[in-house]
C-alpha cells in the first residue's frame, strides 16, 4: 500500500532516488551553457512542439508540421482546433512529460515503456518534420535510445532508467527557464503566451500568463520527487 505521508521514509531506493535527482540537477546546472547539454535541451525543444500537435489533433485541429531549431527554437504549423488549448499546451504539456519521465524512471518496466513511448513520437516527428535539423535531431536521439536499450538488455551497463530520469529532470528544469525566459524575464511578443493574453477574455497580460504557467510547471517538477517518493516506498 502506498504510503502517501511518507512516515517510512527513506528506505535505499528513496535515498538513490532522490539523490540521483540532486546530482542531476546539479550538473545540469553546471553544463547549463555548455555544448554538452544542447541535445537535451533540443528535446525537450520537440516534447514543447510535441505538446502543441497532441492539443491540436484533441481538439480536432491538423498538424501542418513541425520545426526544431539549432538556437533552441521551435514552431508548430497547425489548422484548426482550440488555440485556448494548444497554446499553453507548449510549456505545460513539456513539464507535464518531464512529470511522466521522471516517474516512469522509478521502475524498470515504466522506464523501457517511457523509451518505447519516446521511440515512436520520434519516428513519428521524423515524418512530419518540416526542417532537416529536426530530422536529425530524431534520427540522433533514435540511435541514442537504441545503444542504451541493447546496453540495457545484453550486458550489465544498466542505464535505461538514469537516461530516462535525467532527461525528465532536464526537461522539467527548461521548461521552467524557458517560461522564466521567454516570457517573465525578456517578454517575447511572439510567445505562445503573448498570443494567448490576446484571445483570453480575462485582462491578464502575457507576464500574468507566464508567471502562472511557470507556477504549475514548479508544481509538476515537485509533484514528481513527490509521487516518486511514494512510489518507491
Amino acid at each position: 500500500m502506498a504510503d502517501w505521508e511518507l512516515r517510512s521514509c527513506c528506505n535505499h531506493e528513496q535515498i538513490v532516488f532522490v539523490a540521483t535527482i540532486g546530482a542531476f540537477i546539479f550538473a545540469i546546472l553546471a553544463l547549463w551553457r555548455t555544448p554538452l547539454l544542447t541535445p537535451f535541451k533540443l528535446i525537450t525543444v520537440f516534447l514543447h512542439e510535441a505538446s502543441h500537435a497532441m492539443a491540436c489533433i484533441l481538439t480536432c485541429g491538423r498538424v501542418e508540421g513541425i520545426k526544431v531549431n539549432a538556437n533552441e527554437g521551435g514552431v508548430t504549423y497547425t489548422r484548426g482546433g482550440l488555440q485556448w488549448v494548444i497554446l499553453p499546451a507548449g510549456y505545460l504539456g513539456s513539464s507535464f512529460w518531464g512529470m511522466v519521465l521522471v516517474l516512469a524512471a522509478t521502475n524498470l518496466l515504466t522506464a523501457r515503456i517511457a523509451a518505447a513511448c519516446l521511440v515512436v513520437a520520434l519516428i513519428v516527428v521524423l515524418f512530419v518534420a518540416k526542417n532537416w535539423f529536426l530530422r536529425g535531431l530524431c534520427i540522433g536521439f533514435l540511435l541514442f535510445l537504441a545503444v542504451i536499450w541493447v546496453l540495457q538488455e545484453t550486458t550489465k551497463v544498466h542505464l535505461l532508467r538514469y537516461v530516462i530520469l535525467f532527461i525528465g529532470v532536464m526537461n522539467s528544469m527548461f521548461s521552467v527557464y524557458d517560461i522564466y525566459d521567454d516570457l517573465i524575464s525578456r517578454r517575447v511578443h511572439s510567445s505562445d503566451a503573448e498570443k494567448f493574453a490576446e484571445i483570453c477574455l480575462c485582462p491578464c497580460n502575457g507576464l500574468a500568463w507566464g508567471v502562472l504557467w511557470g507556477f504549475i510547471s514548479f508544481i509538476f517538477l515537485c509533484a514528481s520527487v513527490y509521487l516518486g517518493l511514494v512510489i518507491l516506498s
